[in-house]
């Protein structure tokens, strides 16, 4: 479907990338009322972990914070097939969750995760604006750098 959202992504240039299957025994998204639960997405691309090692260990913010943006067009990649294709359906996003694996002394979560929530504003606006945490982990996933996960209000 085309929509508005579509016209935005265009707009920046942005090609969502194709949905990748779950690793494990989850499923990629739940719904439960007005909510679109979205799993924790990695930096995947073409099938393969984009972004790998860890912050404070030889990564810098800049990849990291590339890496939480790639998680994010995941999530919206996911949130697309949760909504039937129609990203129009999103009323705003509620929080993101982000996860760094980082070096213990690293203390620069935010900025990284930072990737995921400034693309959130720019594709959606004000609806854009959402609550967060962003944390420290010693290790994540296929070794990946950053994962993020997100709750969606929906109409």
């Amino acid at each position: 479907m085309s929509g508005r959202i579509e016209a935005r992504l265009a707009e920046l240039g942005i090609t969502l990338p194709a949905a990748t299957a779950p690793v494990a025994n989850y499923v990629p998204w739940a719904i439960s009322g007005k909510l679109v639960f979205v799993s924790g997405q990695v930096g995947i691309q073409d099938g393969k972990p984009r972004y790998v090692g860890r912050l404070g260990d030889g990564m810098s913010v800049e990849d990291g914070y590339a890496a939480a943006r790639l998680c994010g067009l995941n999530l919206l990649t996911q949130l697309k097939a949760a909504c039937g294709g129609d990203l129009d359906r999103i009323k705003r996003v509620v929080r993101l969750g982000g996860f760094v694996n980082c070096a213990p002394d690293f203390t620069d979560q935010p900025k990284v995760v930072n990737g995921a929530s400034d693309l959130m504003v720019e594709v959606f606006g004000e609806a854009g604006r959402h609550a967060r945490a962003a944390v420290g982990a010693p290790s994540l996933p296929l070794g990946v750098a950053v994962e993020v996960e997100g709750v969606f209000e929906i109409e």
